[in-house]
């Protein structure tokens, strides 16, 4: 079991932003950038290539939908998404997930340099982001 089952089990806390009958998206709780995100399958598949083609095609078609509200909620311009599958691809949690990664006009944000917000400043953007969808 991993942190995202935990999570979507309700046995864990997440900043849950999106939720369906199949997906969740949550807040990175160590974001690259205010807003950074993670659509995840509920169904715990470890990499992209454990799902059928029409399961992978609906964990992306989310992708515009979520990156728009956090755009909206956090002021961002723009976007990165990334999926790793595999240790060796950088790949922490061994559940498939999409980052959805903000980017903003103001900042040169990089990649390796991760921040820590607090719950209370997750809840915040949780609901920001909630009432952009």
């Amino acid at each position: 079991m991993t942190i995202f089952t935990e999570i979507i089990e309700g046995k864990r806390p997440g900043f849950i932003i999106f939720e369906d009958e199949n997906h969740v998206a949550i807040l990175d709780k160590y974001p690259i950038d205010t807003g950074h995100s993670l659509v995840i399958p509920k169904k715990p598949y470890e990499k992209i290539t454990d799902m059928s083609k029409d399961q992978v095609a609906e964990l992306f078609s989310l992708v515009p939908q979520i990156a728009n509200a956090i755009l909206k909620a956090t002021g961002a311009v723009a976007f990165s998404i990334a999926q790793n599958n595999g240790k060796e691809a950088k790949q922490i949690i061994p559940h498939v997930h999409i980052h959805i990664i903000p980017r903003y006009a103001d900042k040169a944000t990089m990649w390796t340099k991760r921040q820590i917000p607090t719950d209370d400043e997750l809840s915040n953007l949780k609901e920001k982001i909630q009432n952009s969808f």
